[in-house]
């Protein structure tokens, strides 16, 4: 009987892991199309989407409260040990990755609607679209590794990620250029570079879901290290 009941326990357990698993991946998925929106209400000057992104930032917010309340109840109720307790960890990590990207997809939509009324560029902000694609596709990449515990696909987009750094810091002296050789363009160029910040945090938070990844799944600590230096602790060199 005893027997019984702890393995009912260990199933009740397992279910709620892929559960709060299952939410952090729904939430992965809101945040993810909260950034194609914002993207979208930029290029096109969609006040209606772009307010959209906005008006539903509470619902990443309530995602956040309610897997970091459901981990802390597991802690608390479930004391879990070794790859458990590493998966509840990265868990309450990811989640504040995940709202930060979705305030950052906040940023790039509040400036869509500064930009709404101002005449735009003939390359309709070729540059900044560029970016965001990139920014997106990462984004993607990162969540389909964190959801199929991907450690290459992870190691990958970690390798993306600095790709994207350095295409931001490109964008930014065209964008400084720009304001330069005509000053009357400064008020547009700068809700642009306010967006391509966002873009550069959301990809440095991207990055860390892929740390976490490797984390969950190797249990090594790779958070600050290059990626030259992830290949030679996971011996992918």
């Amino acid at each position: 009987m005893a027997t019984n009941n702890s393995q009912h326990i260990s199933q009740q357990f397992e279910q709620e892991l892929q559960d709060i698993r299952s939410r952090v991946l729904a939430m992965g998925g809101l945040v993810e199309q909260q950034v194609s929106n914002a993207l979208k209400s930029l290029k096109t000057a969609d006040v209606d989407m772009a307010r959209s992104v906005m008006e539903d930032d509470h619902l990443v917010n309530d995602l956040e409260m309610k897997i970091d309340e459901e981990c802390i109840q597991i802690i608390a109720l479930r004391q879990p040990t070794a790859s458990d307790l590493r998966l509840v960890t990265v868990i309450l990590k990811a989640i504040t990755d995940l709202e930060r990207i979705g305030d950052e997809a906040n940023h790039i939509a509040n400036k869509a609607l500064n930009l709404k009324d101002v005449e735009r560029p003939k390359k309709n902000y070729r540059e900044l679209s560029s970016l965001g694609n990139h920014v997106r596709g990462i984004l993607r990449d990162a969540l389909d590794a964190f959801a199929r515990l991907d450690v290459d696909a992870a190691l990958n987009v970690a390798r993306e990620s600095e790709e994207v750094d350095e295409e931001y810091e490109s964008f930014m002296r065209t964008m400084l250029t720009y304001m330069m050789e005509d000053p009357r363009t400064i008020t547009r160029v700068l809700d642009l570079m306010w967006s391509a910040r966002a873009l550069e945090r959301i990809a440095a938070h991207t990055r860390n879901l892929c740390e976490y990844v490797i984390y969950l799944v190797e249990g090594k600590d790779v958070r600050h290290l290059s990626v030259e230096h992830i290949e030679k602790v996971l011996d992918r060199d």
